[in-house]
């Protein structure tokens, strides 16, 4: 059988009395922008860092090609990393900055400046070779970042939240370009946010941590279509949860009984649970169907309409049901209830079977 172009095995790291990660397992194909999403202190950048050679793990081990790189000092593994603060030396130029790396290995002269010309044209700064870092945008420095990193062809490039400090619609245009050039080179990249829209947008795949641990990896679509847990429902996409008992489970399919006696069936189900135990219904807002009218039996609820957001493209409903829980509902423009929703509202909110999920809570 191939062994994996990277492997993460089994990596646990701790620091005292704290698990920071918990046997971390993931194989990474040669080519793939593999992401880490997930909240602050969920394990995404210790895990980088003992990629990068920052830190050891306490187990488990980093394999590159099949072979243990955990022995290899930082400086020697050639993994190219991007921070989110940019580390440029503010000495030295732009040329000088992504040649700096080129410079350590001693490669020859006329190599180093075809590089680092190559390197500046690929993130598009062709031409900035004596700009000093003090006079360029946020962006810009981070495009000569990103040029450093990629200037000596590193195997694999490791990126720690490199866009965070910069505003959105920057950040939008740098996730473009961070894009192109993964396609351009098929260099293969881990990258950690902790926004899901950057990770949906830049990902082949994405690994979800939570409390040290990966949840769930999968493409954004699978993750968004069949999360496996709860954290991961409501970590991907918009998500609205209503809280209830198991009635029953059959074939994988949840029973659902509310606080007002409400009533829900055939509800697709994930992970065990116990008749009468907690549970919570998941719905995305964007699924959820409005109208004046009861929706098929078993996937439909009546509610009462409690605000009305226009936001140019779609309305967001907040809808309240009889027990009192909440539901977000989005009607995008040309739905037959767009703009004709009031406060106050008595409705019926439905669903297609396929599109709910229930999850078993402790």
């Amino acid at each position: 059988m191939t062994s994996p172009y990277l492997h993460i095995n089994g990596v646990r790291k701790v620091f005292g009395s704290v698990v920071a990660t918990d046997h971390v397992e993931l194989e990474i194909k040669e080519g793939e922008f593999m992401t880490f999403l997930g909240p602050s202190g969920s394990g995404k950048s210790t895990t980088l860092y003992i990629l990068a050679g920052f830190q050891d793990p306490t187990a488990g081990d980093i394999l590159l090609r099949g072979r243990s790189i955990l022995s290899t000092p930082s400086h020697k593994r050639n993994i190219g990393m991007v921070f989110q603060r940019y580390t440029l030396f503010p000495h030295l130029s732009v040329g000088e900055n992504v040649a700096f790396p080129l410079r350590v290995r001693r490669l020859p002269k006329a190599e180093i400046d075809a590089k680092v010309k190559h390197a500046l044209s690929l993130v598009r700064l062709a031409g900035f070779e004596d700009r000093m870092p003090a006079n360029m945008s946020g962006g810009q420095q981070q495009r000569v970042a990103l040029a450093r990193a990629l200037v000596y062809d590193p195997p694999v490039l490791l990126m720690d939240e490199p866009l965070s400090a910069l505003d959105k619609k920057l950040r939008e245009e740098i996730q473009l370009e961070i894009r192109r050039i993964h396609q351009e080179t098929g260099v293969t990249i881990l990258y950690v946010t902790h926004d899901q829209e950057e990770a949906l947008r830049l990902s082949d795949r994405i690994a979800i941590f939570n409390h040290g641990k990966i949840e769930q990896v999968g493409t954004g679509s699978a993750l968004y279509a069949s999360p496996a847990t709860h954290f991961v429902a409501g970590f991907i996409g918009d998500s609205a949860f209503l809280n209830g008992r198991l009635a029953g489970v059959q074939g994988g399919r949840a029973d659902l009984r509310f606080a007002d006696g409400s009533a829900l069936n055939g509800i697709p189900m994930h992970g065990a649970g116990q008749i009468d135990g907690k549970a919570a219904l998941m719905l995305r807002p964007e699924r959820i169907e409005l109208s004046g009218q009861p929706g098929p039996a078993g996937a439909s609820l009546p509610v009462t309409v409690r605000d009305v957001t226009f936001l140019g493209n779609n309305n967001a409903v907040t809808a309240r049901t009889g027990w009192g829980e909440d539901l977000s509902v989005r009607l995008n423009f040309g739905h037959p209830m767009f703009g004709k929703v009031a406060q106050g509202d008595q409705l019926h909110v439905s669903w297609q079977p396929e599109n709910a999920h229930v999850f078993a809570e402790a």
